[in-house]
């Protein structure tokens, strides 16, 4: 789609807020090592299991399923334990982060359902800058595509969700960001298949940069 039917790119915002995973980084493979051992285990089909834990908390992946006897807080915590030792693969979005490193530290955060630990943990993997603010799976008590953790993030820049673009890669974070009330993006980079949304879409952050006005309102332009 051309940039110039991209609304987004015509608009300033006060705020950018980024979910983490498949929208700033890679780590698709490192994730699925670690549930498709846990699935296995648990006796599930791991082929059709893998795609529906991403971009969602893994206490709300694991509690949809519904399985007997199992201890949801410690699985949980199993299955976090398992992927902050594994980060082998993790990278960034091509372009992600020159994108990052030349926005106002104040103006942008990270809004992602991992946990805080595991967060940090890829980012630092992935080589992206550490972000000045942060909302992380402990910070909300309803997970994607509830909009708590977009609003909360806005809260953090001290911005209206309505001036904020929302950076998202799976179907529940760009309800949380609709729900919120903020525009969407779409990143696609990790995408074997088409995300059918109303959002314009970008393949990576390679040849854009943000022009900041002297309000300190961002506008996505495409590098001269």
């Amino acid at each position: 789609m051309p940039f110039a039917q991209n609304t987004v790119f015509d608009k300033r915002y006060n705020g950018f807020l980024f979910d983490m995973d498949g929208t700033l980084l890679n780590s698709i493979a490192a994730a699925e090592r670690v549930w498709g051992k846990w699935a296995a285990r648990h006796g599930l089909d791991v082929e059709a299991f893998l795609p529906t834990m991403h971009g969602k908390r893994g206490i709300d992946t694991i509690s949809g399923l519904g399985l007997p006897g199992v201890d949801v807080q410690a699985e949980a915590l199993e299955i976090e334990r398992g992927e902050i030792e594994d980060v082998e693969g993790v990278v960034a979005i091509p372009g992600a982060i020159d994108f990052l490193n030349g926005l106002p530290s104040a103006r942008w955060a990270i809004v992602t359902s991992a946990p805080v630990l595991l967060a940090r943990a890829r980012i630092e993997a992935a080589g992206l800058p550490q972000p000045p603010k942060i909302v992380t799976a402990e910070d909300v008590k309803i997970g994607k595509p509830n909009p708590a953790g977009y609003l909360l993030g806005a809260s953090h820049l001290g911005v209206d969700p309505a001036r904020c673009l929302v950076f998202e890669d799976v179907m529940a974070g760009v309800l949380a960001g609709e729900a919120a009330g903020s525009d969407v993006m779409v990143v696609t980079a990790t995408h074997s298949h088409p995300l059918e949304t109303r959002h314009p879409a970008i393949a990576s952050y390679i040849g854009l940069k943000v022009h900041v006005d002297g309000d300190g309102g961002m506008q996505i332009v495409r590098a001269g």
